[in-house]
């Protein structure tokens, strides 16, 4: 999904504000998330060691440098100071020849769903790309994530593709 990137950036709702990870926050949030999208391989049906290599693989990949990778944003969303959730945003080409912005990861913790805080991390992965003067923000989600896809379209991204899979005999 694609969404050219509104300018000024958008307010965050009143009582949220959005934080990068410090160091230790970084480690915790990188451990999760290579066990977060390997368990999205897993359950279509990709064996655990596989899963878990092909998300090392990816997270390697994209932040070489860790918290320190330029163009990487991952920020905590904190309402009343705590945590509530978190957003990757990196820099990078989102069409051939454009760049943009690409949402690479982007949760709200359990305890905190259903009250708005993932429209708030979407409209602070928005204002961090518009902050990097990056014109489009694209992502990606799986067709079965019924809420999330409802979240995005109410937000004006649109779908660029679609990928489908069979398995073969």
């Amino acid at each position: 999904m694609i969404k050219e990137v509104p300018g000024p950036p958008p307010a965050l709702p009143e009582g949220v504000e959005g934080r990068p990870l410090d160091e230790d926050e970084f480690g915790r949030w990188l451990s999760h998330a290579v066990r977060h999208f390997a368990q999205d391989w897993i359950s279509r049906g990709v064996p655990e060691d596989e899963a878990l290599a092909r998300s090392e693989a990816v997270h390697a990949r994209l932040l070489p440098e860790g918290r320190a990778t330029p163009g990487a944003h991952v920020h905590h969303l904190l309402a009343d100071g705590t945590a509530v959730g978190h957003v990757w945003v990196s820099e990078c080409e989102v069409r051939p020849g454009v760049d943009g912005a690409y949402v690479f990861d982007v949760e709200v913790a359990e305890a905190y769903r259903g009250r708005g805080y993932g429209r708030a991390l979407m409209l602070l992965a928005e204002r961090t790309a518009a902050e990097a003067g990056r014109p489009l923000i694209a992502l990606h989600v799986f067709e079965g994530n019924r809420p999330a896809l409802a979240l995005y379209e109410s937000l004006g991204y649109r779908t660029t593709h679609r990928n489908f899979v069979k398995r073969l005999l």
